[in-house]
């Protein structure tokens, strides 16, 4: 009996590089060659080819652990999922593609753009795409969602633990990063405009002898800032609508949105003489800036009342004190106009809710401890309702009387309460959002010149000069600072990484620490010893199956 030998070629022939995904073609013409030239059992055959595929899985599943592990390594807040979301067709991933938040657009589009043909390793990026898309959808409704994933003040900083969807290493588009805050700029020029013309005009500051130039120069300045603020954010509106919806679900920006019609409103009462003359203000103009308000406050008070996931006691923030004050500002255009009735009527809406406001962030409910414990100028906010609604009593009835002075008075002790911790403002890196902090400063001056008015006194109007003085301090650093970081130092617009988070955390691509990155080195080692047994099993059975198929010939010689 003679045994026949085997040759190198037929070696080369059955030890395949199992890291290699053979094709579609090369798998069909391998298993006709093997049936025409060695026999082999069915049986045998089915059971390798099930081995290969398990064994290229595994492969495939380690290589994605090792890419995982390598994304979990980088620097900074959250970690982007950009480079795993945008697929070309050749499963490679593309650099700064933002068409996540392109209006009409996002994960749809760019899984309609992959082949139809799916091989093994497309399948898997498609299902990749697939679970990415259910955590990754576009809108973000929940509001919890963004205390869980965001931190600071403003909840503009993303948690170390969250990913986000967009690079952060590369800078992004210009309207990506224009936020509905820059709106705080106009709302701090405005009211500025509003307070000079009254120094230039009150009988209790008469003795500054103020050139009402002043208010004519800052309205003008203002005006330019809403007009070109206003252009570019309906810019953003038309080719990021995405990144708007973000913006209004987030519990702070939602209440941004009422600052385009507050300013519009400033603008109005503090318009100079030499512009409008002394005649009254026609009801269209109070009309057309109310009534986006008026609606904005229906669907975000009945929010609040009707409880759900964005009730009061889950979203209340300083912040929330500028949907309030646009009640008093509306009131105080309403008598400008002429419309008694209607100030009464948004002065008690405005009133009602500040209360509500005050009173659930006053207590500290267990629902606010996202919001950070040391005072920030954010808490400023609180200064504006109570002031504003002085000056509306006063414009409705015609006198500083018990109610507008009681509304002064608060106003005016939360003010020194803040100014008497001015240690605890230091230490906080500048955005525009600064900005929104300054009205409330210009409200409280405002409401110190009027009780001056029925007061004299040297005491009421010391008071009135200082808090002028401090707001408008307050208003030339930041316009400084604005211009500074704008055209100086190119810092003004970062990253808005606050509106890049996914909508459900991303547990494959969190951050692992302690217990979790244990459990992925056992997960690592797991696969790599699976993948060593399961190789030494497919080679094991292809050996078999080759001596199998040379021992008929054996018998015969």
């Amino acid at each position: 009996m003679t045994t026949k030998p085997t040759s190198q070629s037929s070696l080369e022939d059955l030890f395949v590089d199992i890291h290699q995904v053979p094709t579609r073609e090369e798998t069909r013409s391998d298993d006709q060659h093997r049936l025409l030239n060695k026999p082999m059992k069915f049986r045998d055959q089915k059971r390798a080819q099930r081995s290969f595929s398990r064994q290229v899985s595994l492969e495939t599943g380690f290589a994605e652990l090792n890419r995982e592990s390598k994304a979990n390594r980088e620097d900074g807040m959250g970690r982007s999922l950009s480079g795993f979301a945008a697929v070309n067709s050749s499963g490679e991933g593309r650099k700064g593609d933002f068409s996540i938040f392109r209006t009409k657009s996002g994960i749809h589009k760019q899984n309609s753009s992959l082949p139809v043909k799916e091989t093994d390793v497309d399948s898997q990026k498609l299902d990749a795409l697939r679970g990415l898309e259910e955590c990754v959808n576009q809108s973000v409704p929940n509001a919890g969602r963004y205390f869980a994933a965001l931190r600071g003040p403003e909840l503009d900083q993303v948690k170390d633990s969250e990913d986000i969807l967009l690079p952060k290493d590369e800078k992004w588009p210009f309207l990506l990063r224009f936020p509905i805050g820059c709106f705080g700029i106009c709302l701090g020029l405005s009211s500025q405009a509003i307070l000079w013309g009254a120094l230039a005009t009150s009988p209790a500051t008469q003795f500054l002898n103020i050139t009402p130039l002043v208010n004519l120069l800052l309205w003008i300045l203002a005006l330019i800032a809403i007009l070109s603020i206003s252009i570019t954010y309906a810019l953003k509106c038309i080719f990021y609508f995405e990144a708007i919806k973000r913006e209004y679900y987030h519990p702070v920006r939602v209440n941004f949105f009422f600052a385009p019609w507050i300013v519009c409103m400033f603008l109005a009462i503090g318009a100079p003489p030499i512009i409008v003359g002394h005649r009254k203000l026609h009801p269209a103009v109070w009309c057309i800036f109310m009534a986006p308000v008026f609606f904005l406050e229906l669907k975000i008070y009945g929010q609040w009342l009707s409880g759900g996931k964005r009730r009061l006691s889950k979203v209340a923030n300083p912040s929330s004190h500028l949907s309030v004050v646009g009640n008093f500002v509306g009131a105080i255009l309403a008598c400008k106009a002429g419309w008694k009735e209607a100030a009464k009527f948004f002065w008690a809406i405005g009133f009602a809710h500040y209360l509500v406001v005050f009173v659930t962030l006053y207590q500290r409910l267990p629902s606010s401890e996202a919001l950070p414990k040391e005072l920030h100028p954010v808490y400023s906010m609180f200064i504006a309702a109570p002031a504003a609604a002085s000056i509306a009593w006063e414009a409705i009835y015609g006198e500083f009387d018990g109610v507008s002075r009681t509304c002064y008075f608060t106003a005016l002790f939360l003010y020194i309460s803040l100014v008497v911790r001015i240690n605890f403002f230091w230490g906080f890196r500048f955005s525009v959002a600064w900005w929104s902090y300054t009205f409330p400063m210009t409200t409280a001056s405002l409401a110190t010149i009027k009780y001056s008015e029925y007061v004299p006194c040297i005491l009421s109007k010391g008071l009135a000069v200082t808090l002028s003085l401090m707001s408008s301090t307050m208003v030339s650093v930041l316009l400084v600072s604005t211009l500074l970081h704008a055209f100086v130092w190119h810092s003004l617009f970062p990253n808005d990484l606050a509106i890049a988070i996914t909508k459900k955390r991303h547990n494959n691509a969190a951050k692992m620490n302690g217990k979790e990155k244990k459990d992925f080195k056992k997960a690592a080692y797991d696969i790599r010893r699976w993948t060593k047994q399961s190789s030494l099993s497919f080679v094991s059975s292809i050996t078999k199956n080759n001596k199998d198929s040379e021992r008929p010939e054996e018998e015969v010689s």
